[in-house]
């Protein structure tokens, strides 16, 4: 906490019959800054820059910047942000487990303690990306999916195991427990965190970061949140603050009420337009204005968990009477909601209708005017009002048809849009390919014409039925961002009901799943005698956790797998998610839409996209009378008399109980006591990763970079995904070559995502993706380069020739364009990197996080001359570069340009190290070994 406090800041709040020192906002107020009309979420951050003062990372002038915001100019003045805790995912987790018990081991061998490796934030790691749709449409479903996890994830989870009690402040939610962004929303957040220092009870704004982009869900509790890389969470997690600008904020006013007939995903998605089309990306957005009190907090996590399909960091809602309201519902306590209460209405952060903050740039909308809708087919700002989505439908098949050019494939497809994502869209092998249709959705046809190729196909229990493009194979209620939400769940359950009632059966090619986000949605489902309906239609439970919306959708149905790749179908996935990439569903799913879970149960019953549900029916009763969507669709006041009469404050209460205990197949796992992890010599998941490999107590002095050679020649644009390892091994990339040779036969790969504990796979797929083109191998796609340790350069993958190079040790450096870095921040593009044995990257500009993220790993960031590039300078890549100006770092943070030489040509690079702490991490070799050395002693 705060070891300065130069605006005396520091006050007592008393809450009932406690006490608690909060850093007060008023302080700067009476210092003569306008801290009233800051915006609620800078607000947040000044708070948190007033508790961290400590002269160098956050100092009184980084204060003074924050309080005198000015709305009218763009962000350039970097703050350092601390979290108040760190949330996992297990995909993104397991590599900051392995980077600590690495960090234990190495803090042993240097003769300190061990056990002083700890998360110095509170982490919690929810299970939740792992499970997969494996079985389907019948009561075992549940459980099968879960053993399935269970077998594939093996040593993984003994890692995660060993991590839950190993380590102090850091907790596991086991498999099968829900959704890390719902168990977040539900259980995990505090809103106002409590925490103890040498004399006093602390209260202040619970803050967070996450590794997967959704964190900003909790934002609809008032919560400042929002997704990083690994790198960056494991700073957090060892106490070191985030840098971050401070950001332009982004007002959004509204007025009025939503519509009977509509839904929260209507919302979400005609915001998510608006905001993409007013291009948020990096900005803060913040809700404000009389129409906020007429949002449920549900709602409001909607909103903010699409934050990274419209691009915005968070999506914030002010603490409220709703936020109170809901946190009495999800089983907080008395003295929580009242010390909540307390301290937003003294620090300014309490709702008023009528407040109007100074905003960089203002939007509005009129809740009234929200029509029902649905998104695609392949990005989730591509919003259809549903009463034209035939039309819609039949415009863009056209595009998944009728094509000429080369498909793209594989992983190329699945990142086609995939912008942004922290965590890796994922797909499945498979012969079907097509072409990324274009942004816009054509019109239909006029005279109505829609391509057509029906096939007929038989199913196992001799069922004959004819599928077409445009049948829906997958309607999938699953993902965070609509199973929080009891209203449209509530409305599903009811749909199923009513549909059931009248005769009306799901069509039997289409594989339908329900994969809520926590317990308490079946919990509620059962005391409102409502599970029987979704079961009957096939929406039976197949997991608690991150399913279709991350690919993990499973396989189709046997006989239509058959049936679209032989045919070549344009199939539909529909889904109640927030990601519906092309690609990213399932391979052979070529359109894929979002929509509210009612909806979903609609069309699964339709069987079709091709369908107008405002004048055709659904199917018919046992009368053959048609049954249209109007007669199933259930009446809003009897939604939420459900939902008033069907959910408790118990149900969460006793749904999180034992959250952190897991089922009897957790409990199963060995639990090992040892301070250190004991590393399994042939495991293929989780290695001991060689990053202290030779580290001393103190850091040898820089050196200058001699001899080195080129190992990518990059142009404009290059960004995480091409850098990071994500999606399926392929059999004869290096990391399947590795597989291969460790026993592990192809249908046991698994994907990048599930092995990121293993460094040896990690490095294998850094530069690898395929859409990479290295311009000093010409003619190339993917993962290729030269190696000059032979003669003439032959041409191989950038691994083997990183390999040869570090076995003579000869130093390597990267050479790119303008944007270097951009798009997702992630770990591995900074890890794979530094493995790589690369120590400098030269590039016309960065993306700030990649390049912050480089220096965590030892990597030094340099920039070509302003208007210069590797072109105009007539770089080949052929060259050897001698780098000489480094040494200087050994006793400045700051050395402004260092001398390039490569070949016959001189430059000046400019040294991109930022801020002192930055310079620290360089010098120690990266942030963890910063860390490290500073807990030694």
């Amino acid at each position: 906490m705060s070891q300065l406090n130069s605006f005396d800041s520091r006050q007592a709040l008393k809450v009932g019959d406690k006490t608690y020192d909060i850093y007060g906002l008023d302080a700067v107020e009476k210092a003569g800054f306008d801290v009233k009309t800051l915006p609620y979420s800078l607000k947040i951050l000044l708070e948190n820059l007033l508790r961290t003062e400590n002269g160098s990372d956050v100092t009184a002038d980084d204060i003074k910047a924050l309080a005198q915001w000015d709305p009218t100019q763009s962000a350039s003045r970097e703050i350092a942000f601390t979290p108040a805790r760190v949330i996992l995912q297990d995909f993104t987790g397991v590599p900051a487990v392995v980077d600590l018990a690495a960090m234990r081991e190495a803090m042993a061998a240097l003769g300190g303690d061990a056990d002083k490796i700890n998360p110095l934030a509170p982490v919690e790691l929810v299970i939740d990306h792992s499970v997969i749709v494996d079985a389907f449409g019948k009561e075992s479903a549940f459980d099968t999916n879960v053993e399935t996890e269970y077998a594939r994830n093996l040593e993984r989870y003994q890692l995660l195991r060993w991590g839950q009690t190993a380590f102090d402040d850091f907790r596991v939610v086991p498999p099968g427990t829900g959704i890390v962004h719902q168990v977040n929303l539900e259980h995990l957040s505090r809103v106002i965190f409590t925490r103890s220092d040498s004399d006093a009870n602390l209260a202040y704004p619970d803050t967070c970061v996450g590794t997967d982009s959704h964190t900003p869900m909790v934002n609809g509790l008032g919560i400042v949140a929002w997704g990083v890389g690994g790198i960056e969470a494991e700073a957090a997690m060892l106490g070191q603050p985030i840098s971050m600008l401070i950001p332009d904020v982004v007002g959004f006013k509204l007025t009025g009420s939503l519509p009977a007939g509509t839904t929260a995903t209507d919302l979400v998605l005609t915001i998510t337009q608006m905001l993409r089309e007013h291009r948020v990306v990096g900005k803060f957005v913040e809700f404000y204005g009389p129409g906020v009190a007429a949002v449920p907090l549900a709602n409001r996590a909607t909103i903010g968990n699409m934050s990274p399909e419209y691009g915005s960091t968070i999506s914030i809602f002010p603490i409220d009477e709703v936020t109170l309201n809901y946190m009495r519902l999800t089983g907080r306590s008395e003295e929580q909601v009242a010390l909540t209460r307390a301290y937003a209405q003294a620090q300014g952060l309490w709702h008023e209708p009528d407040a109007n903050p100074r905003y960089s740039e203002r939007l509005e909308l009129d809740l009234s005017t929200i029509v029902p809708s649905i998104a695609g087919p392949k990005r989730p700002q591509d919003r259809i009002e549903l009463s034209e989505s035939k039309p819609a439908f039949r415009g863009a098949l056209t595009a998944y048809v009728n094509h000429d050019e080369e498909p793209l494939k594989g992983y190329d497809r699945s990142i086609a849009g995939s912008f942004p994502a922290s965590d890796a869209p994922s797909h499945q092998q498979s012969s079907v390919v097509s072409r990324a249709p274009d942004d816009h959705v054509e019109d239909a046809p006029k005279d109505g014409y829609r391509e057509s190729k029906p096939v007929s196909v038989t199913f196992a229990d001799g069922f004959t039925g004819t599928i077409d493009h445009g049948s829906v194979v997958i309607a999938a209620i699953t993902s965070c961002t609509n199973t929080s939400n009891p209203m449209v769940m509530m409305a599903a359950a009811l749909l199923a009901r009513n549909a059931v009632k009248k005769g009306l059966q799901r069509k039997p090619w289409v594989k339908t799943s329900l994969a809520p986000g926590s317990r308490v949605v079946t919990d509620y489902y059962d005391h409102a005698d409502l599970t029987q309906y979704l079961d009957a239609l096939g929406f039976n439970l197949v997991g608690y956790g991150c399913t279709t919306c991350i690919g993990n959708s499973g396989p189709l149905i046997p006989e239509v797998s058959q049936a679209v790749t032989e045919n070549d179908l344009a199939v539909v996935s529909v889904l109640s998610g927030n990601r519906n990439f092309e690609g990213r569903i399932h391979a052979e799913v070529k359109m894929n839409y979002l929509m509210s879970p009612p909806l979903v149960v609609a069309y699964a019953l339709a069987g079709t996209m091709d369908i107008d549900l405002y004048k055709e029916p659904l199917g018919t009763d046992p009368q053959g009378q048609p049954v249209y969507l109007k007669d199933v669709w259930p009446d809003a006041a009897e939604v939420e008399e459900f939902v008033r009469n069907s959910i408790v404050a118990e149900m969460y209460e006793s749904g999180y109980a034992d959250v952190f205990a897991g089922d009897e197949r957790w409990q199963a796992l060995p639990k090992p006591s040892a301070s250190t992890f004991k590393w399994e010599p042939d495991s293929t998941y989780a290695r001991r990763p060689p990053y202290f490999d030779g580290m001393g107590r103190t850091p040898e002095p820089l050196q200058d970079i001699h001899g080195a050679r080129v190992l990518a020649k990059l142009g404009d644009s290059v960004t995480t995904d091409h850098i990071s390892p994500a999606g399926s091994i392929a059999r004869k990339s290096p990391a399947g070559q590795y597989l291969l040779e460790h026993g592990v036969k192809e249908k046991d790969f698994n994907s990048y995502g599930a092995r990121r504990g293993n460094h040896e796979i990690m490095i294998r797929g850094t530069f690898a993706n395929v859409r990479l083109r290295n311009q000093l191998a010409p003619g190339t796609e993917g993962g290729f380069t030269r190696d000059f340790t032979q003669a003439d350069g032959p041409v191989t993958t950038i691994f083997d020739a990183s390999r040869a190079y570090i076995a003579q040790n000869t130093p390597l450096v990267i050479l790119a364009g303008a944007e270097y870095g951009s798009g997702s921040s992630r770990d591995w593009a900074a890890k794979g990197t530094a493995l790589l044995g690369v120590k400098a990257v030269i590039a016309q500009s960065y993306e700030r996080i990649h390049r912050s993220n480089l220096l965590g790993m030892g990597v030094l960031p340099l920039q070509f001359p302003e208007g210069q590039s590797a072109e105009s300078l007539g770089l080949t890549g052929e060259e050897t570069f001698e780098i000489t100006g480094i040494t200087a770092l050994n006793t400045s943070d700051q050395v402004p340009v260092v001398q390039v030489r490569a070949g016959d040509v001189s430059f000046e690079a400019k040294v991109r190290i930022d801020t002192p702490s930055e310079a620290a991490y360089y010098r120690h070799g990266g942030i963890m070994q910063y860390v490290l050395r500073s807990l030694l002693d």
